[in-house]
């Protein structure tokens, strides 16, 4: 068993270390939120003050945070204080399962590597739910021995792990799942809407759908109607299962990896306007589904709007 650093306790990393605690690793985890650090720590996760406390002695440090900028700072450090890639001892494995951009990911291979240290970028796919369950399906890109020392470590919280090739190539095949995921979201939430109101019954039609050519994962697990699929936001007043920030981010993400080389992508540019305009909107913080609003104002389950709100 390992003793392992996991920086970023989230909604994603608080279970996602809770599970290599149950694997019999020790953990030491470190967070911003203090809220975040606690539950962890109710997980059995034995909780850090800093990052500098978090790898203290850890023979791998696995991050989960929500942008570049912040696995740039975490990684490589801000004015005054120490990254990761200079606080831990020789040979530390570094595993980044952050969704960030490809140019931000090989400047942290790149200074990985100066540093003699073995990194890989490691993106996940399963969302809450797979965290919670162990069930993740991890996209490890970087070289080959990093990956194999890696995927140990990543199968007490994974359903899968996947080399996807050389650096950085984790985050390129992230970047492209999630953008086909929301397209088919968007593809989910425009049939629900029809369905209702051509007169289906929801449950009919999502059973239908389920087992004939418009089945797909959103379908099945992020179904915009409440009471269909457990899973689902809907079922919460859209509570944030994956955040419409976090979707608008990784959307953005798409769109910039397709116009560094020179792709036109009609169907990712207009869900990822659909999201820029949640985000103005003032619903950043709920679930991405939330932009079935867009669709039909008086979809099931919709909570107010911000200002009505206030």
């Amino acid at each position: 068993m390992a003793n392992i650093a996991f920086i970023g306790l989230g909604n994603m990393g608080g279970p996602m270390s809770a599970n290599l605690v149950r694997a019999g690793h020790q953990v030491r985890g470190f967070d911003l939120s203090p809220a975040a650090v606690e539950a962890a720590a109710q997980l059995g996760v034995t909780p850090a003050s800093s990052p500098a406390e978090a790898v203290e002695g850890a023979e791998a440090v696995v991050t989960m945070l929500p942008k570049g900028e912040h696995a740039a700072a975490a990684y490589l450090g801000t004015e005054g204080a120490p990254g990761v890639i200079d606080l831990v001892a020789p040979g530390t494995l570094l595993i980044d399962s952050s969704t960030i951009d490809v140019e931000t990911s090989a400047r942290l291979h790149e200074a990985a590597a100066a540093k003699g240290l073995p990194f890989v970028d490691a993106p996940v796919s399963g969302g809450m739910s797979g965290a919670q369950a162990g069930t993740l399906t991890f996209m490890v890109g970087g070289q080959p021995d990093a990956v194999a020392a890696a995927t140990p470590l990543l199968e007490p919280m994974a359903g899968n792990v996947i080399p996807t090739g050389g650096p950085t190539t984790g985050e390129a095949a992230k970047i492209c799942n999630n953008m086909m995921l929301f397209i088919s979201m968007m593809a989910a939430q425009e049939g629900a809407v029809l369905a209702r109101r051509l007169g289906l019954d929801a449950k009919v039609f999502h059973d239908i759908a389920r087992v004939s050519s418009g089945e797909s994962w959103a379908m099945r697990t992020w179904y915009p109607v409440p009471g269909i699929t457990d899973t689902a936001g809907s079922n919460n007043g859209f509570a944030a299962t994956f955040s419409a920030d976090l979707a608008a981010k990784d959307a953005g993400l798409a769109l910039a990896g397709a116009a560094s080389v020179g792709l036109s992508l009609p169907a990712a540019e207009l869900v990822a306007g659909q999201l820029r305009r949640a985000l103005e909107e003032g619903e950043g913080d709920k679930d991405c589904t939330i932009i079935i609003r867009q669709i039909d104002p008086e979809a099931p389950g919709l909570p107010a709007r911000p200002e009505e709100q206030a």
